[in-house]
């Protein structure tokens, strides 16, 4: 839900609560110790937030707790023994945090899921861990099974590093002058800035526990181009209502953090509301980036996020584009399930999947490489009328490559191994799951409320072939008479999507007819 600043200190209150998720939002600071009065909680889902601090003790004494996720925080310090106090664990995931020591022996019997990957940890994998994969210790200085042995010597000779030990002591002292370097450039840039009185856009991990949303940009001149435009870029002959001071200055509250980076709403004061991405990790020089985005910013479709102004320099690149009040897709369909919840009838989910689907279509027909490589649900966002617009699209070829697993992985094709190089047919299948998702209303990797990493494709195929296809839509779906047909043509259409074999998927102009034709004769019926 894109939610920031710090948790409140009430949250303890909700004494009865077993399953609390404020997954992949921008939460910040160290969590609140009344947590502890949650006696009852089994699923704590804190991942993909800016969490900061140790683990706090009073972790440990919420003896219920079966599934534990903290990944991809800002976690500190070591990894407790105290874990051992929690009998009933069955998950513990802490990769992508900052975490160092070694690794406590956990002696938890019932734990199945375990990651701490990503991490500073060293020393040896404990034994009983030792059956874990091995991409769950990856990314740290552990040794032992499942990944090298530890102390491997040659000959029985104990009193000689082995050629693996000094290749590693050598990587170890580059890697260590490396980061020292870059400190120092750090440090002196800073002083730099300081002196001149500059401070730049907002940082990645943004600050809101005041209350009010901060400024993109604290003071004027916080971003300066290093190249001859020396500020914001326009598409098109647009009237230029804002400038960059304009949106430096403007109050920022974070919407979401995706794979490409930041998403913040700017209030201008000239009283327009525009989304600003912050874009991450480009690794492609100002002549190539410009040239891309500038064919992206070409790209004009109804069903399309258009961009209006771009910035680049070397340090910030911003795209600026066209704010929607009514949020995503995602936030539509998993924003609230509980009992005040407004159902989504047939007639909005099938015409949100025809607009995705003409704008993917349309931005397929504008070259066989033309792709988007970041198709979910989170990226398709709504207007007042639920009308779908496709955002960040023609993003992945500014990216880097992040072959390891992330958070859209979910909805990434099976053969997509870098997200740099992805392909129309990769698009159909992320488009597939979007589908799978507007049908069932869970989410990719989490189709069931308190399990994690289920593969909905996987889910929906073996619910069908055991001929429970009912068993897969969603509840509030099924309260609609006489769109049950129309329903299990849209699931065909979506297995066809996903399927595991790239030519045996259509293409997405087929996918766009294909629907366009159902809601048609759905109209029909109707009237």
């Amino acid at each position: 839900m894109g939610l920031s600043g710090r948790l409140p200190l009430t949250i303890g209150n909700l004494s009865e609560l077993q399953t609390l998720s404020l997954r992949f939002n921008a939460l910040s600071g160290p969590l609140p110790a009344d947590i502890a009065n949650l006696a009852s909680l089994r699923n704590l889902y804190l991942q993909g937030n800016f969490f900061t601090g140790e683990i706090p003790v009073f972790i440990f004494n919420l003896h219920n707790l079966v599934r534990l996720n903290l990944a991809n925080n800002n976690f500190t310090g070591p990894i407790s023994p105290d874990f051992n106090k929690l009998k009933r664990l069955a998950t513990l995931y802490l990769e992508g945090n900052q975490l160092n020591g070694s690794i406590p022996d956990l002696n938890l019997g019932s734990l199945d899921q375990f990651n701490v990957s990503s991490n500073n940890l060293t020393g040896p994998i404990p034994e009983r861990l030792a059956s874990k994969p091995a991409n769950s210790f990856e990314g740290n200085s552990l040794c032992g099974k499942p990944l090298l042995l530890c102390n491997a010597t040659s000959n029985g000779d104990n009193s000689k590093l082995s050629g693996g030990a000094i290749a590693g002591i050598v990587i170890a002292c580059v890697i260590g002058f490396l980061l020292i370097l870059m400190i120092l450039i750090f440090l002196c840039q800073r002083k730099t800035s300081k002196q001149h009185g500059e401070v730049g856009v907002s940082g990645e991990k943004p600050v809101a526990d005041s209350g009010r949303a901060p400024a993109l940009a604290a003071q004027k001149g916080g971003a300066k181009s290093s190249g001859t435009n020396k500020g914001l870029v326009f598409f098109g002959n647009i009237p230029k209502e804002f400038d960059l001071e304009d949106l430096l200055r403007a109050s920022a509250e974070v919407l979401g953090k995706g794979t490409f980076g930041t998403t913040y709403k700017a209030s201008l004061d000239v009283g327009m509301i525009m989304a600003v991405k912050r874009l991450k990790d480009v690794n492609v020089s100002e002549k190539e980036f410009r040239e891309k985005i500038e064919a992206v910013g070409k790209i004009n479709h109804e069903n399309l996020v258009p961009l209006r102004a771009y910035y680049f320099n070397k340090d910030e690149k911003l795209l600026v584009c066209d704010y929607m009040p009514m949020g995503s897709l995602s936030a539509l369909l998993h924003g609230n399930r509980g009992d005040g919840r407004t159902p989504i009838n047939w007639d909005t989910r099938s015409g949100i999947a025809l607009g995705a689907a003409r704008a993917i279509a349309h931005l397929h027909s504008e070259g066989p490489r033309m792709s988007h490589g970041n198709i979910k649900s989170s990226n398709i966002p709504l207007t007042r009328t639920f009308e779908a617009h496709v955002s960040d699209f023609g993003l992945a070829h500014l990216a880097g490559a992040t072959p390891a697993p992330n958070r859209i992985d979910g909805y990434r094709a099976p053969e997509v191994t870098d997200s740099r190089k992805i392909s129309q047919k990769a698009d159909v299948y992320s488009f597939g799951v979007v589908l799978l998702e507007l049908l069932t209303g869970k989410a990719p990797n989490h189709s069931q409320l308190n399990e994690e990493r289920v593969d909905l494709p996987r889910w929906v195929l073996s619910v069908v072939k055991d001929e429970w296809t009912s068993e897969v839509f969603d509840l509030e779906l099924l309260r609609y008479q006489n769109v049950e047909e129309d329903m299990v043509q849209l699931l065909q259409v979506a297995i066809s999507c996903t399927a595991q074999y790239p030519d045996n998927r259509p293409s997405m102009q087929q996918v766009s007819t294909q629907i366009e034709e159902l809601c048609s004769s759905h109209d029909k019926s109707s009237s």
